[in-house]
């Protein structure tokens, strides 16, 4: 039964979660609502706005869409090289930040540099990095005697590995900050124990690191795929999805068909697959993951 108390604390909580709430069912919730059901219109971007209901037609036209398609492999290919290299950085660089560095606290803020960068300023300080005409890359290549002349933003294979590289370099200091925080709240006795039982630094990190901080990875993992799916500035200052398509990410697709092609109901299509997508696979990730928790816990 519930009593004035009980109603009281209600209207209390209902007060504090309001503020958060409204802007999340006002930016996040609406307007995916609103992408929805312009995928099952013929609405285009234009002045005056005239559409119909078409149904399903827009997702039968994208069922043969092959270059949509294409753009989604390599959005998968490169969200996962992405995300997998991004941990195996972040997790040796915060391994190496948590190892009693001297100027330690200098080191952190260093490492987070790249995460406090515009993603433009990003893409245009390594489109100079990246240059075929005197760029620092080159020049370092053709000092070690090595080929000086690589195009690696405009040739077809270079272009993706050159673009996940700064992708990685990008993501990789939050990642880097979350591990930290992990590694220092793992009791220092555990690691002193597996010491003592002749523990090496590798079997050390595999019995007690990596299954204490096995939380927090599938949480930066699966934050950090969502990120580099919905990848956007970064790649369209460095490439524009060039050369050929070969770094057109999903995002970009969408972005051009609806702002370039101004077919709005058709782009919207695209994005509520990207987002079944996204979905599937954290799905399937996380099941993966969870199945794994209960083997260890019942072993």
């Amino acid at each position: 039964m519930s009593t004035p108390m009980v109603r009281a604390r209600r209207r209390e909580v209902a007060a504090l979660v309001m503020p958060s709430l409204i802007p999340i069912l006002v930016l996040s919730i609406a307007p995916l609502v609103v992408g929805i059901a312009l995928a099952f219109t013929d609405a285009r971007l234009v002045r005056k706005p005239d559409y119909d209901v078409v149904g399903l037609d827009n997702f039968a036209l994208l069922a043969g869409n092959s270059l949509f398609w294409d753009s989604l492999r390599i959005g998968l290919i490169w969200t996962v090289s992405v995300t997998l290299l991004q941990l195996a950085a972040a997790m040796g660089l915060a391994l190496l930040l948590n190892s009693g560095l001297r100027l330690q606290g200098l080191t952190r803020v260093l490492a987070l540099v790249p995460w406090a960068m515009p993603p433009v300023v990003v893409a245009i300080m390594w489109q100079m990095i990246y240059s075929a005409n005197g760029g620092p890359l080159n020049a370092f290549l053709d000092g070690i005697g090595l080929p000086g002349d690589i195009n690696w933003l405009g040739d077809f294979s270079t272009a993706l590995p050159a673009v996940i590289v700064v992708g990685v370099w990008v993501g990789m200091p939050q990642t880097t900050i979350t591990l930290l925080a992990g590694l220092q709240q793992i009791p220092a006795d555990l690691h002193e124990a597996a010491a003592v039982d002749g523990a090496g630094a590798w079997r050390r990190f595999t019995a007690v690191t990596w299954p204490s901080l096995r939380p927090i990875v599938t949480s930066i993992t699966s934050l950090n795929f969502i990120w580099n799916f919905n990848s956007f500035a970064l790649v369209y200052v460095l490439t524009e999805g060039g050369p050929g398509g070969r770094t057109m990410v999903p995002v970009l697709f969408v972005y051009l068909e609806a702002f370039k092609n101004r077919n709005i109901g058709y782009a919207a299509a695209m994005g509520v697959v990207l987002v079944i997508v996204i979905v599937a696979v954290l799905a399937l990730y996380l099941r993966a993951q969870f199945r794994h928790d209960r083997t260890e816990k019942a072993r």
